[in-house]
């Protein structure tokens, strides 16, 4: 009797579950945006990975995968209506696993270099784990918070569908001190603007610069020309030059007169490769972090403009932090297939990645990257899309 009892009961549990996953998967319409759930496969280690899609009746979509909090997919119509995916990334969770590519990828704890990996707080040294040719940690070390499955706490459609996760990082995680919670939300309103809202506390000081490292191309991810004939804006008089190691060396330089300047529309190819510049020899081209007019505001304001000339595709970036470093895709060499079955190669996706700057807790002239208990990072960035006439 028992085991026939046992043998019921496990019954109707795989029924019930098989009906939560039904509900999961369909699509949950309550208002103008729609949000849909769905399995993305699996991670080499067996951790199940979800994908939670927002998309708007304009055509506008919005693809999250619970594996970094990534941004995988951001499908954005041309001047014809005809869609494109527009951000780098894979098919499924393995590619995401095996790939060191940060695609679309929420960056912690501490976004950009920080030199030699080392930094000192409240007076005591911390060595972090150097994952960058061994000369700094680099996007939160060796796992990262982009390697890790984050748990969704909420998901609602709506007028604005939003999606919710967090992730608890435990004291000493690749060498950062005090335990964190942080929380990613993305949310997509009925225009099709994506704001993407970072949280993080801690129950001792620390340090936090949390980002979004997704790569862009308004042309279509995977389109044969790259990103490079894409357009650029950026609010920043000035930016910051980096060492040997590209890490900021504490210089604010001004953008007038150097193929850094994009306070007027300039398409990224056209001085990438100028070689009289020294710090486009560093950075292999465009791998710096800009000054932004204004430094850290309350609100998101435009801070960079993105534009596809042929498709009308374009891109505004809003954000309330100080800087943001803009990275034309010069370490990609072609060894990473993309989801659209085409290799990606150098310039092919653009970085606009909303930040405090580099390597901050070693330069006090930047200001501060410290978290104390009772305190709440946040960094709010808005990626406005639309497409021209």
């Amino acid at each position: 009797m028992k085991s026939e009892m046992t043998g019921m009961s496990l019954g109707l549990r795989a029924a019930a579950l098989a009906s939560v996953a039904v509900l999961a998967a369909a699509p949950v319409s309550a208002g103008a945006v729609e949000l849909a759930r769905k399995p993305f496969g699996r991670t080499p280690d067996g951790a199940a990975v979800e994908a939670i899609t927002l998309t708007a009746r304009n055509g506008v979509s919005a693809t999250v995968i619970t594996y970094g909090a990534t941004l995988q997919a951001l499908v954005v119509p041309d001047r014809a209506g005809k869609p494109a995916d527009v951000v780098l990334g894979f098919s499924d969770a393995e590619g995401y696993a095996k790939a060191a590519s940060y695609f679309g990828a929420t960056i912690g704890r501490y976004a950009n270099r920080i030199g030699g990996g080392r930094f000192s707080l409240d007076g005591k040294s911390y060595q972090l784990a150097r994952n960058d040719h061994d000369l700094a940690a680099l996007h939160g070390g060796k796992k990262g918070w982009d390697k890790v499955v984050w748990q969704v706490t909420d998901a609602s459609a709506g007028p604005v569908a939003s999606v919710r996760m967090s992730y608890v990082s435990p004291d000493g995680e690749e060498g950062y001190p005090g335990k964190v919670t942080a929380t990613a939300t993305y949310a997509l309103s009925e225009a099709g603007e994506l704001t993407i809202t970072y949280g993080a506390t801690t129950d001792r000081p620390t340090i936090i610069s949390m980002t979004n490292h997704a790569l862009f191309n308004m042309a279509g991810e995977g389109a044969p020309g790259g990103a490079l004939g894409n357009v650029l804006t950026i609010e920043g008089d000035r930016y910051t030059p980096v060492d040997a190691a590209l890490i900021p060396t504490g210089e604010l330089t001004p953008v007038a007169g150097t193929p850094f300047d994009f306070r007027r529309p300039r398409v990224v190819a056209e001085r990438i490769r100028e070689a009289s510049d020294p710090q486009i020899v560093l950075g292999r081209g465009y791998d710096h972090n800009y000054v932004l007019n204004g430094g850290k505001t309350a609100k998101p304001r435009l801070i960079a403009r993105l534009a596809d000339p042929a498709s009308g595709r374009t891109l505004e970036v809003l954000s309330d932090q100080p800087g943001v470093q803009f990275y034309a895709g010069n370490f990609l060499d072609g060894t990473l297939v993309g989801k659209s079955g085409r290799a990606y190669r150098q310039g092919d996706g653009i970085a606009l990645e909303p930040q405090i700057f580099p390597d901050t807790p070693n330069k006090p002239a930047f200001g501060s990257a410290r978290l104390a208990p009772g305190q709440t990072y946040t960094n709010t960035m808005v990626f406005r899309v639309s497409a021209g006439r």
